[in-house]
């Protein structure tokens, strides 16, 4: 089951090149260069800032925040996704 390719305009391509300039990834931007075919798996936690990981190691991600018995997801990249394309 594959993903949907994403559109993306000039103006979110430049939002997302700033978030990526000012960011050091450890996944070399993988979900941006798979076209958002490989990104993270993450819940909506409906407050705007936060999302929930959903990965099954969330632990090994330096993006990982632990909350209670959840982890945050704090990678901007990752928010700017599925803020504005609702992956």
């Amino acid at each position: 089951m594959g993903i949907e390719l994403v559109e993306i305009s000039q103006e979110q391509k430049g939002q997302i090149e700033e978030i990526i300039r000012d960011m050091d990834c450890p996944k070399d931007f993988e979900c941006y260069k798979s076209e958002f075919a490989h990104v993270g798996k993450v819940k909506d936690a409906g407050i705007e800032s936060f999302l929930e990981c959903s990965e099954e190691k969330p632990e090994m991600c330096r993006f990982s925040l632990p909350f209670g018995y959840a982890y945050l997801c704090e990678c901007p990249l990752r928010h700017y996704i599925a803020k504005n394309f609702g992956i």
